[in-house]
């Protein structure tokens, strides 16, 4: 499965670095992580990652594959 997670913000490089199982993009006033996601235990542990870096994320969705 692929999965888009769009986080308020433009994330530093620091913090891309903090997701290296996904590819990112930056757009005006967001960034959105994307990429393949095994298994529901990797999406809640993507997601408490965001939480734990204090991210605030937007939207998460999952993708056409």
């Amino acid at each position: 499965m692929r999965y888009e997670i769009r986080v308020d913000g433009r994330m530093t490089e620091t913090l891309v670095k903090a997701f290296p199982e996904l590819d990112h993009v930056l757009m005006a006033g967001q960034t959105i992580l994307f990429g393949a996601v095994v298994d529901e235990a990797q999406l809640y542990g993507l997601l408490a990652r965001c939480q734990s870096l204090g991210l605030r994320v937007l939207e998460l969705r999952q993708t056409p594959s």
